[in-house]
């Protein structure tokens, strides 16, 4: 049996609701199991702005790479809305994956059978389920490129830049043909070569890439039609690989044709097991403190972490089914539940899946 490390940043908005209920579900699993993990509290985003004064404190950045897999909630909110672009809440995630090296996200985007009718797609396209994993460069692309202000034809002007090397490309798109070999061996590559230089060479490098991987069926979309296409057709779709800001955008849309964003799990991934997990939904300070956030998400991206760091299947495995015996069972948070259903609050549907687990 093993004894686990984590670094947990609770974050803001709804994040610390949602991440009591994920680390309660890793320590029933401990229970069950026979694992001991243990928790190292961190500071990140807009609760470290206001205890630090910085978005990203250094001790934060040495807890996460001293643990086994870092836990994190959500951050940001309108409260630091004009704290300067570089101590920004939100620039604390990049400097997470930049400083740990997390260069490829896994985003699932599942429909439950038991949250089919959720879906705003109508019920003869999406039919009773969905498994679309997307798969999005996390440390390149325009997020990190040079960015700044310059005079220009029309005064002044701002300007961000996009740029990715050969090798950047070809590790994220080992990461995806992976994991298409263990699906259903079709990977679709999203980009937008018609326009743009480094999506040329993204193009390329997968087209390359292919001959490694004879088995996987391959296919190129530009984003546009990609974006078209999730929402005409989303069951064509197996893996999906794309850059930085094309899988930002994309991944929160097929998160919307599931149902809810409630409801998606994530990983951030780089060489060999590190990895860290969140939900892929905000802060919610709308709703924060309230106890009617979907801890859901927070939940599977506890199963992703005992798979993806821990190789640990079993448990991932268990959590996964509990999620779905507790949604077959009729249980719902606010935003899956339908006209007239009870709505459980973040810790009674914590609980829920917890007595699943037993």
């Amino acid at each position: 049996m093993g004894n686990y490390q984590f670094a947990v940043i609770r974050g803001d908005g709804i994040g610390p609701e949602i991440v009591e209920e994920g680390i309660a579900v890793l320590k029933k699993i401990g229970e069950k199991f026979g694992h001991t993990f243990s928790f190292t509290e961190c500071l990140a985003g807009g609760a470290a702005i206001d205890a630090t004064g910085h978005c990203l404190p250094e001790d934060t950045v040495a807890a996460a790479k001293a643990a086994d897999a870092v836990i994190l909630g959500a951050v940001g909110g309108p409260k630091w809305d004009n704290v300067p672009g570089n101590e920004r809440p939100e620039r604390a995630l990049l400097g997470l994956r930049e400083q740990l090296g997390l260069y490829a996200n896994l985003r699932p985007a599942i429909i439950h059978q038991a949250l089919s009718q959720a879906s705003p797609i109508k019920q003869e396209i999406i039919g009773d389920s969905l498994d679309i994993l997307i798969v999005r460069e996390l440390t390149g692309g325009i997020y990190f490129g040079e960015r700044g202000y310059r005079e220009g034809k029309y005064g002044q002007e701002a300007y961000d830049t996009e740029a990715y090397s050969e090798m950047e490309v070809r590790r994220i798109a080992k990461k995806a043909f992976e994991a298409a070999m263990v699906r259903k061996k079709h990977l679709t590559s999203v980009d937008k070569a018609n326009v743009l230089e480094s999506s040329r060479l993204w193009r390329k490098t997968i087209t390359q890439m292919a001959a490694d991987y004879p088995e996987v069926t391959v296919d190129h979309l530009y984003v546009d039609n990609a974006a078209m296409q999730l929402v005409r057709d989303p069951k064509q779709f197996d893996v999906i690989v794309t850059s930085n800001m094309f899988g930002d955008i994309l991944s929160d849309e097929a998160s919307q044709i599931t149902g809810s964003i409630g409801m998606l799990p994530s990983a951030s991934l780089g060489e060999g097991s590190f990895g860290m997990y969140e939900p892929i939904h905000g802060s919610a300070p709308d709703i924060a403190g309230k106890g009617i956030a979907n801890p859901i998400a927070t939940i599977l991206s506890m199963a992703m972490l005992l798979r993806y760091s821990l190789h640990l299947e079993q448990e991932a495995c268990a959590i996964e089914e509990a999620v779905t015996q507790t949604l077959n069972a009729g249980f719902r948070t606010a935003d899956i539940a339908a006209a007239g259903e009870t709505a459980l609050s973040t810790q009674e549907m914590g609980a829920k899946i917890r007595e699943a687990l037993s």
